[in-house]
């Protein structure tokens, strides 16, 4: 139900869609804002990406005497990806980051939210999964918060595969930068804060997991048609026979997306409400597999 409530694509007007996905994309920036100034400042930690890249040059540059403002740079780091993006990935996607990033960049200069508690352990656990939860929020529009997710997410759609892993090694190379300069107990934190917000972008964000879908059915025409009407997906269908009624049924199997598995369930089930539907995640998949484009 979360994970529907964060789908724009479950909303088919196009008007309605941009609408929902700019609310939730403003959203997440305010919430970005909160858990920076919330959990992070007062705990000395490290954001992730070109944010975090922003506060660490903010940083340096008070320690050489001089105030080269956060916001002033997350604008700089940002704007030369959204020109890059805009020609390789689509206009919806730069625009809804672009509104993504400069409203955090705004917020930052506008709000000045309080720590809510003095535990540097649970500013940690609850700022960590807040923080992935903002990524989370903005890729479920078709955006980003911009930056390393600019970048992640064209290379995924190029590879078909999640690269978030690659996202953490480069911001830890920013802790270690951060943890020479101005302290390693802060750049441990700071390890475990990004680790916790990273796994919580693997757990909510499946864009590029997939799930193998099969039916029960005694109407396979029905059913395959419904599916291939709704996907551009192809489906195996094989006979079988079922011992305890002593009939014959058919086995219709497909791979899908995660993000389709839902939508799939309820055509198959509304062509024939007598079908038995499960689906398992596929660890691997191998071969030409269509995937809706970023818009």
């Amino acid at each position: 139900m979360f994970r529907k409530l964060l789908d724009p694509n479950s909303i088919h007007s196009k008007k309605l869609r941009l609408a929902y996905s700019l609310v939730l994309i403003v959203f997440s920036s305010l919430l970005q804002t909160f858990v920076i100034q919330t959990f992070m400042n007062p705990c000395n930690l490290l954001s992730s990406g070109f944010t975090g890249l922003a506060l660490l040059i903010n940083k340096i540059s008070l320690a050489m005497g001089m105030d080269i403002p956060t916001s002033v740079m997350i604008l700089a780091l940002n704007i030369p990806c959204a020109l890059f993006c805009a020609k390789r990935i689509s206009k919806r996607f730069t625009f809804l980051s672009c509104v993504q990033f400069t409203c955090t960049s705004f917020f930052l200069t506008v709000f000045n939210f309080r720590p809510i508690v003095d535990d540097v352990l649970l500013n940690i656990i609850f700022g960590g999964f807040l923080y992935g939860m903002v990524t989370v929020i903005a890729l479920r529009t078709d955006g980003s918060t911009g930056g390393t997710d600019f970048i992640a997410l064209y290379v995924s759609d190029l590879l078909h595969k999640s690269i978030w892993n690659y996202v953490f090694i480069f911001n830890m190379c920013l802790i270690i930068i951060f943890g020479a300069m101005f302290g390693w107990q802060y750049a441990g934190y700071s390890i475990l804060f990004q680790l916790i917000s990273t796994k919580t972008i693997d757990n909510f964000y499946n864009r590029y997991a997939q799930v193998m879908i099969e039916v029960t059915t005694q109407d396979p025409d029905v059913v395959s048609e419904a599916f291939q009407s709704s996907f551009h997906h192809g489906m195996s269908v094989v006979k079988a026979y079922g011992a305890y009624k002593h009939q014959i049924y058919y086995l219709c199997r497909s791979i899908i997306s995660t993000y389709e598995e839902n939508e799939a369930v309820r055509a198959i089930r509304k062509a024939d409400p007598k079908a038995i539907v499960y689906s398992n995640r596929i660890d691997n998949f191998y071969g030409s597999f269509y995937r809706r484009p970023i818009e």
